[in-house]
């Protein structure tokens, strides 16, 4: 009988080695995701942000002193703006140059924009990771993925620049974005961002 238990409790510590023996896959916290999206943002070289300028904006602008009306055309709907020395440091035009061509359709167009770049250049930021979900992912034994917010980062933008972005609804400061994370040699990584 003796032998049976100590029988016994050898297969039961036998069964327990195996078991903690057997390495299961070390958590991935919303934290720790959300850091390696963030390093990754850190890694990529800084940009401006575009900013969609509408009438309104065109207005601010010229309050502010980033550009000055230099020419209206005989339709008295089209203008030419000229940056000026403060505007010249604070965007960039995406077909390079000083001169933003206004071309509205009409007097009635309030949908109608161009695009300036700011010259403050910025990481993206993330925040917000939402829970972590099991993941079907090539070449990945173990994966997941999370739901984030992708932010501009507006430092160093002026505060006419960034009135502008918040009053025209076309701007997008922040949109959602994926992230996938594999388990590769026992550690988590940053595999895609979508």
């Amino acid at each position: 009988m003796l032998n049976w238990k100590t029988l016994g409790v050898v297969a039961l510590l036998g069964a327990g080695l195996v078991v903690t023996g057997c390495k299961s896959a070390p958590e991935l916290s919303k934290d720790q995701a959300l850091k390696m999206v963030q390093d990754k943002y850190d890694q990529t070289a800084p940009v401006g942000v575009n900013v969609l300028v509408d009438d309104a904006g065109m207005r601010q602008g010229a309050t502010a002193k980033l550009w000055d009306r230099t020419k209206v055309f005989p339709n008295k709907l089209w203008a030419d703006f000229k940056l000026t020395p403060d505007g010249k440091k604070a965007v960039v035009l995406p077909g390079g140059g000083d001169t933003i061509e206004w071309r509205p359709a009409s007097l009635e167009d309030k949908t109608y924009t161009i695009v300036v770049t700011t010259t403050a250049a910025n990481h993206l930021k993330a925040k917000d990771m939402g829970d972590l979900q099991d993941e079907m992912l090539a070449g990945a034994d173990t994966a997941k993925a999370g739901r984030y917010t992708e932010v501009q980062n507006l430092t160093g933008v002026p505060q006419t620049l960034q009135d502008i972005i918040a009053h025209n609804p076309q701007n997008k400061v922040s949109s959602k974005r994926e992230a996938d994370f594999a388990l590769v040699n026992g550690s988590w990584t940053l595999k895609a961002i979508r």
